[in-house]
């Protein structure tokens, strides 16, 4: 018997209407109309792999698409339902331990979180109960340079003073001189960056570790480091291993880091480790009873899915430090790439070259002259062409300069670098044909100031900032 019309999805009475947008939908419909719907609106996103805005995994191999989808119904807190998803969080507890070279890996606390947020907010927790149980008293503060927003809402949500240093002069980044001044008899921890959100910069983690050293000899303060290694947690030991900035530094106590950002796992995968269990005081950690077996937990999240951390386990064995080297190695190669072709150009100033000694995967920069537009403006023209890319001012003190920052990671070929700065060129030959209407982002750009005329609205600024401060 032939076909008729309505057996051809799209002339299915479900589709023969708008989706529902406002109201619980009254009826049910087929599963396969409902799918069409939902997949045909994600089409507007952008394409993640384009997005060198967010420093996320926007790529996976198919077993780790498998082992997804086999633990989408496991929840990693029931423990004792699911020991082996428990022990293979544990194992990597243990691997991630060795990497950052904890004294003792087998006996450390750690845990696998929801992201590298939870896991700064878990490490900064410890660091607060610590300076309670030693006899703080009054508002408590930590010391930081230009972080993530997670830090300013570790402040905000668990009532401590955060202390963000100043960027002065031509610094991108928090420097050891600037230390000493911010702290004092209630300061908790310094928060040190691996990997600074808006540049891709490093911090000096062991110069900080030294002025440290320096103020506890003069004054008698005892100040302990967490270091917030969402990107670099995962790339240093492999790219840079003389690099010194973790657990080899006595006065670290502390490492939050994202395994779905260079540690390559899925979204939604982090990990916080503490240096001896001493470190994480007991009265954060609490055992429960009613899951069918007493277990500990000492997230924020209680339940949350298992995928993650399994996902995570399957990279880990299956590239081992050789492979993990070697991909990271090609990923800083292609920003390399990038960096070169963009100095090439001859109007951009580089501020992260892609360097492994340096900085992340990713290549930032300026404009030190102005050409006839700003960095707003090639962000909006790289849009049209796909590409993903923020440009956004530079933290306080230094906020009349705006620079853009492209993450690379694994899946961003030496290709599509190429192609990138194709239509890198391409658009900055159209803004000077062809300038942006003054409705558009038009503010200080590159440390060159536009007519009041051309002004960047409000929205446009919080746009810039909310995407390259968050966790994404």
């Amino acid at each position: 018997m032939a076909a008729s019309e309505s057996d051809d999805l799209f002339a299915m009475p479900a589709l023969d209407r708008g989706a529902p947008k406002h109201n619980f939908p009254h009826r049910e419909m087929p599963g396969p109309e409902a799918y069409q719907i939902v997949h045909d609106e994600l089409m507007l996103d952008g394409v993640s792999r384009m997005n060198l805005a967010t420093f996320c995994t926007t790529w996976i191999d198919e077993h780790a698409q498998r082992l997804m989808a086999q633990s989408v119904a496991k929840n990693i807190v029931d423990k004792d339902e699911y020991p082996q998803t428990a022990e293979l969080e544990r194992r990597c507890v243990r691997m991630v331990a060795d990497l950052w070279h904890a004294p003792r890996p087998e006996s450390v606390h750690g845990t696998s979180t929801i992201g590298s947020s939870e896991a700064a907010m878990l490490g900064g927790l410890a660091a607060k109960t610590r300076w309670r149980k030693r006899g703080g008293r009054g508002v408590p503060n930590f010391v930081c340079g230009p972080v993530q927003v997670c830090w300013e809402k570790f402040a905000r949500y668990f009532d401590v003073e955060i202390r963000q240093v100043p960027l002065r002069g031509d610094r991108y980044t928090l420097h050891p001189d600037d230390i000493a001044a911010h702290c004092d008899s209630n300061t908790i921890m310094v928060v040190a960056t691996m990997g600074q959100t808006f540049t891709g910069l490093f911090e000096d983690i062991a110069a900080f570790s030294a002025a440290l050293d320096e103020l506890q000899d003069r004054t008698g303060l005892d100040i302990p480091l967490h270091v917030d290694a969402a990107s670099g947690g995962f790339l240093a030991p492999f790219t840079a291993p003389d690099l010194v900035w973790d657990f080899r530094l006595p006065r670290v106590k502390s490492i939050n880091a994202s395994g779905h950002k260079t540690g390559l796992a899925p979204l939604g995968c982090g990990w916080a480790i503490w240096r001896e269990p001493d470190d994480l005081p007991e009265e954060l950690i609490f055992d429960v009873d009613y899951l069918g077996g007493s277990m500990a937990t000492f997230n924020l999240n209680f339940s949350r899915p298992g995928g993650q951390a399994i996902t995570q386990y399957y990279d880990f064995i299956r590239l081992g430090r050789i492979g993990y080297t070697r991909l990271q190695s090609a990923i800083y190669r292609v920003a390399e790439h990038l960096a070169q072709g963009l100095t090439a150009t001859g109007l951009f100033e580089m501020i992260h070259d892609g360097s492994p000694t340096r900085g992340i995967t990713a290549a930032s920069w300026r404009l030190p002259a102005d050409p006839g537009f700003n960095l707003y403006d090639l962000s909006e023209r790289l849009r049209s062409r796909g590409w993903l890319i923020a440009a956004y001012p530079l933290p306080a003190d230094r906020q009349d300069e705006t620079i853009m920052r492209a993450v690379v990671r694994h899946g961003f070929t030496h290709d599509m670098a190429d192609l990138l700065l194709v239509d890198i060129d391409r658009c900055v030959d159209q803004l000077r044909k062809h300038p942006l209407s003054s409705s558009l982002t038009r503010r200080e750009a590159g440390g060159f100031t536009h007519d009041a005329t051309a002004a960047v609205s409000d929205e446009t600024i919080a746009a810039a900032l909310n995407l390259q401060r968050s966790d994404g």
